[in-house]
């Protein structure tokens, strides 16, 4: 895989830290009670899966599959479900696993989306969050860290279906043109 375009931004090693000091806190706040993990697809597969084996809790998981991006490195603004929760989540407390937050758009959507759901609690964990491109007034309740404003692939972070393999989160830097 031609790498030469990508410029690490956090290491596998410094994600996987932060990642279990992330699944402390959480099972701390969530100490004695069941928390259902809400895995929004694609993207934080790779996150829930290293966050899941962390967690000293009991818990269930379900997916719910977004698309926002489509095939370029902005958001469509156009919002989509592509595969809906199988599990109810009424009267539970329901933790959203988000690989990025950016704009905001999705997780705003996803927000009404499942609160319609009527959990008990409503909370968010992502990976990354990029304030400088937010437009809506949204936060995740934990975040692993935040970045600046760059399109970032790996652990789990796509373009176009690509780097999502990576180990670390990169920066995707456009392809120079020829001379």
């Amino acid at each position: 895989m031609q790498r030469d375009n990508l410029e690490v931004l956090i290491g596998a090693d410094r994600i996987h830290e932060r990642i279990r000091e992330l699944a402390a806190q959480i099972s701390n706040d969530y100490r004695g009670r069941h928390v259902c993990l809400v895995g929004i697809l694609k993207g934080s597969w790779v996150f829930l899966a290293d966050l899941i084996r962390s967690l000293d809790l009991e818990v269930s998981v379900s997916f719910l599959g977004v698309a926002s991006y489509g095939k370029g490195t902005k958001p469509s603004g156009e919002v989509k479900i592509t595969l809906d929760l199988d599990d109810s989540i009424e009267g539970k407390d329901v933790l959203v696993v988000e690989d990025i937050l950016d704009t905001g758009e999705t997780f705003r959507y996803l927000q009404g989306v499942l609160g319609a759901h009527q959990p008990r609690t409503l909370r968010s964990v992502v990976l990354l969050d990029k304030p400088a491109r937010r437009t809506q007034p949204v936060h995740a309740d934990y975040v692993g860290f935040t970045i600046p404003d760059a399109f970032v692939v790996g652990y789990g972070l796509d373009f176009a279906q690509k780097y999502r393999n990576l180990p670390d989160v990169c920066v995707l830097h456009p392809e120079q043109p020829k001379a």
